[in-house]
């Protein structure tokens, strides 16, 4: 085609001239629909995300974040992190909270889908109960659990008293507040996993369990046969978001136990939180770095999950 300055009409081989085109009625509908996700996502997470990597590069107080003068200090906060006796507890409690979490979280939750996928009364009505600590607020799961797991008189203390086994200290214990920590996110997490799992099984033809069954399988073979491998697009999904979501858990374990006694239950989000809000001479820099900290092992952990499931796939 050869253009025509004159008229600023475009002419074709065949000598037939036509108009450009300026944007259509469709695409400036499609971006009127787009705009409100994209102010969304650059008003709530690239904004924040662009703040508080900036924090961690600069030397804030309270009297410079008022005034917005804070200097620059390069990479300080994060070599203070670094040299911090808080960092091995931290990347500890954070590694074992989460991955008990997911293990018991996913376990449970299949084991339940499974379940529920054979049709039987009150099924429905039982699905729903379930549901429950998942649509609670975290506050209300945090505040119920501290209660539970009081060293006086907690429920779970004087459950076990039935059984001859003594008190012990939950919340105020080195030894155990992490374990109190993820008993309670277990119990918050099993749900999501249970509907997540369970609208994947849905998704398995029936005919293939037929078949299992009539050349004799048993239902441990027709799980590890059919199930788990026809799951597997699912609970990759659902493994994913649990980790994401876990890593950065911060209510339960906050209001259950802030971190302590000591560094005992202290995770990394915890610690971010702590030094930023946690004292009347706040520590934005260091706590910044931490929570990009935070960021990046998220991010590592996601993509090395997401390579070791492609690589499966190819397998």
């Amino acid at each position: 085609m050869t253009a025509v300055p004159a008229t600023g009409r475009w002419r074709d081989r065949r000598g037939n001239g036509r108009r450009r085109r300026g944007p259509t009625a469709t695409g400036v509908v499609a971006w009127c629909f787009l705009a409100p996700l994209v102010i969304y996502l650059v008003t709530f997470y690239a904004y924040p995300l662009y703040r508080n990597i900036e924090l961690s590069f600069k030397d804030y107080t309270v009297a410079s974040f008022v005034r917005g003068d804070a200097p620059f200090v390069g990479w300080d906060n994060f070599a203070e992190v670094l040299d911090s006796p808080t960092l091995g507890p931290a990347l500890r409690n954070t590694l074992v909270f989460t991955l008990a979490s997911l293990v018991f979280q996913y376990g449970i939750g299949l084991a339940l889908a499974v379940f529920f996928q054979k049709n039987f009364r009150l099924a429905g009505t039982l699905r729903a109960l379930f549901l429950v600590p998942w649509l609670l607020p975290l506050i209300v799961s945090g505040s119920v659990w501290s209660w539970m797991m009081n060293s006086e008189s907690g429920v779970v203390n004087a459950a076990l008293e039935a059984f001859g086994i003594g008190q012990i200290n939950w919340l105020t214990s080195p030894h155990w507040s992490l374990v109190a920590v993820v008993v309670a996110n277990i119990w918050i997490g099993v749900p999501f996993n249970l509907v997540l799992l369970y609208s994947g099984l849905q998704n398995i033809p029936h005919e293939l369990y037929e078949a299992a069954s009539l050349d004799g399988a048993s239902a441990w073979q027709q799980f590890r046969r059919i199930t788990f491998p026809l799951l597997r697009p699912v609970s990759a999904i659902t493994v994913l978001l649990g980790l994401v979501y876990t890593l950065k858990v911060f209510d339960i374990i906050w209001i259950m136990t802030r971190g302590g006694p000591g560094t005992s239950s202290t995770t990394l989000s915890t610690w971010s939180y702590e030094l930023g809000f946690g004292s009347l001479l706040p520590h934005f820099g260091p706590g910044a770095a931490v929570g990009n900290l935070l960021i990046v092992i998220a991010l590592v952990f996601g993509l090395v999950y997401i390579r070791v499931q492609k690589r499966q796939e190819e397998w």
